[in-house]
């Protein structure tokens, strides 16, 4: 064993091993008897590819570069592709991210477009398609730009015609609903073919404030009528609904305080406990039911479980694994499952369940230690105490080296990561960006400040008009604690985050004197702008429940922004940025740094053509993360081996 000081810890990951492990599957479907889903390739620019699991278990990348299998709806996405087996082959329509065009593919054959381009704004856009052959149509959720700015947008359901004679013509995609609601998630038939249920929203509500269920009959021409309101509204919010095997409705509601879920309206399962989270994408899927009547979930309060509710007795019976985090990608065939799990020892992979024996098994991206796991970092699962006596939820990750110590009298630096969202959470799984520290002595603690989803309502609740205060003081409270306890050095603390993580940390900054320095990624900085069309339209009203309405309380918005406080910036900063990002657009940080010129601030500012909203690239993921260490090895007076040094500038 080496004694060597903190930051100074030789270690075999590096910034292009936590790169190439970036990302994990998603949409997980069957086709026929077949598990598909998307995965990422950071190394091919950072596209999504389709992939098939044949019944022999090979693994097969349907579309080759540069075809890249991701919606742009509401801009974080949604479900982007379906399939139906057939005698010659699959039928498969997705989405490709470049041109946003839905597209048609067979076995031996080229793609081939479905939907028109539109010159208009941002086009058209596509998500959750739901193939209907009989029809011979594919049912979507179309958003169509109706003019130049974010905001002009519509959304409705819409049907294409699989024969691609709307390649060419917007007026031959037939219309299943008017744009009387602002947002609708993808439908859902009842297997008798019947009726249909999805979901729709309005500003300013986000997803998670509150939703309607609406139910609608289908005609025998194929038309959506007497579309009705069967549950949910501005206080509450339905996260998913589905149909049972019999035509029953199922749908998961947060209108106790925590995700549940109801069969035609009765619960199943109350506990205090989530069974759904934020629908922060179209699709996202918590519930499967299964043939038998049971029905497949992910539950729990904080990390999450696969398991089978039994809706007559109420129990739940977790699938028994080492997976601790599953994500929202359900699906059922018969009595099988499969979803997408990880844990602290092992990124996501694609799961299969058998309901009948209880076995589940890694079927797809299976897990490989790409190091030794000796080197993975031990999280902690903590819960600190805030202001006001409040819990504060966190993940601490300690430093952690198979054959280094540090010297007994030194303590170890700490960086307090702040997730996005700000209504999202941290999840309990194996990521190698924070291994990237801790195999090098740097602990990583992520907060799962107030504000976060996986604890109910009430939790999530806390950042209402509190954004930049109760967030801002949960991260310092769990960095202030670590260093009261001895276990993190108090002269060597850091904030990073990404979008309304890198608010946090922006605001962190400004606001106290906690830390060293700090990391700012792809951030919201300025209300003024982002609250008055500087981002897209999902999010264009966010900040009336995060802040408070903009006409009530304007001082508000100049007084928590960030960008209002830069000449009380005194620590080194890394401000990262995608120049393609239309939510957190790059203006934001330009004019943050405006306001700071002059005023001898040590930091850097990178900008990366080609990405967006967060890092898809190897090459970007591998700049930003070898700068950020740098910054805290300049900051901290570290000694990392073999890593670039950051120029700061004043």
């Amino acid at each position: 064993m080496r004694t060597l000081a903190y930051g100074a810890w030789p270690s075999p990951i590096d910034a292009a091993l936590a790169a190439a492990h970036d990302g994990h599957p998603e949409y997980v479907d069957f086709v026929g008897v077949e598990v598909w889903w998307t995965e990422p390739r950071p190394a091919e620019g950072g596209r999504r590819t389709l992939v098939r699991r044949h019944t022999d278990g090979r693994e097969e990348s349907l579309l080759p570069a540069p075809w890249n299998v991701r919606s742009r709806v509401i801009e974080y996405g949604g479900h982007p592709w379906a399939a139906l087996p057939g005698e010659d082959g699959p039928l498969v329509v997705f989405v490709n991210f470049a041109d946003q065009r839905l597209y048609r593919c067979e076995p031996g054959g080229e793609p081939r477009p479905l939907t028109p381009v539109s010159p208009v704004g941002g086009g058209l856009r596509w998500a959750e398609p739901l193939l209907r052959p009989e029809r011979g149509e594919v049912w979507c959720v179309l958003e169509e730009f109706t003019g130049d700015g974010p905001t002009d947008v519509r959304r409705v359901l819409a049907a294409v015609p699989l024969d691609g004679s709307a390649a060419q013509d917007r007026g031959a995609v037939r219309e299943l609903t008017d744009d009387r609601h602002r947002f609708v998630t993808g439908p859902k038939l009842s297997p008798d073919g019947r009726r249909a249920a999805w979901l729709a929203w309005d500003h300013p509500r986000m997803p998670w404030d509150g939703t309607e269920l609406v139910l609608a009959d289908i005609g025998p021409d194929g038309t959506l009528r007497g579309a009705r309101t069967v549950a949910g509204g501005p206080g509450e919010a339905i996260a998913q609904a589905d149909w049972t095997h019999d035509n029953r409705l199922l749908h998961a509601s947060d209108r106790t305080g925590w995700w549940n879920l109801y069969l035609d309206g009765e619960p199943l399962c109350p506990r205090e406990e989530e069974f759904a989270d934020a629908l922060w994408k179209l699709g996202s899927r918590w519930f499967t039911p299964l043939a038998s009547g049971l029905v497949a979930v992910v539950h729990g309060r904080g990390a999450t479980a696969l398991g089978v509710l039994d809706p007559e007795t109420s129990e739940v019976v977790d699938a028994a694994g080492p997976w601790t985090e599953f994500a929202p990608t359900l699906a059922a065939h018969g009595e099988r499952v499969v979803a997408v799990g990880a844990s602290p020892r092992s990124a996501y992979e694609v799961v299969e369940l058998d309901t009948r024996t209880g076995h589940a098994r890694v079927i797809g991206a299976e897990h490989d230690d790409a190091v030794d796991p000796a080197y993975y970092p031990e999280p902690q699962i903590r819960t600190f105490t805030g202001p006001d006596g409040r819990d504060i939820h966190a993940h601490i990750y300690p430093p952690h080296h198979p054959g280094c110590v540090a010297p007994g009298d030194e303590l170890p630096p700490y960086v307090v990561w702040a997730h996005g969202g700000p209504t999202g959470r941290a999840p309990l799984v194996l990521d190698l960006e924070i291994a990237y520290f801790t195999s090098r002595g740097i602990g990583v603690a992520e907060v799962d400040y107030g504000g976060s989803t996986g604890y109910g309502r009430a939790y999530r609740d806390r950042l209402r008009e509190q954004w930049g205060v109760v967030d801002v003081e949960d991260c310092a409270a769990v960095a202030l604690a670590l260093a009261d306890e001895g276990t993190a050095d108090r002269d060597r603390l850091a904030v990073r985050g990404g979008s309304a993580g890198g608010w946090t940390a922006a605001a962190s900054l400004t606001t106290t004197d906690v830390y060293a320095c700090g990391t700012i990624k792809y951030p919201i900085l300025d209300l003024s702008g982002w609250g008055t069309g500087e981002t897209h339209d999902f999010e264009s009203q966010y900040v009336e429940s995060l802040i408070g309405p903009l006409a009530e309380v304007p001082a508000r918005y100049a007084e928590r922004s960030p960008a209002t406080h830069a000449d009380r910036l005194r620590v080194p900063f890394l401000l990262l940025q995608g120049l393609d990002d239309v939510i957190c657009p790059p203006v934001q940080c330009e004019r943050f740094l405006a306001r700071l010129e002059g005023r001898k601030v040590p930091h850097a500012y990178l900008a990366f053509e080609g990405e967006g909203h967060g890092f898809r690239r190897a090459e970007t993921m591998v700049r930003a993360l070898e700068a950020e260490l740098s910054l805290y090895a300049q900051v901290f007076r570290l000694n990392p081996l073999g890593v670039p040094t950051l120029e700061l500038t004043k």
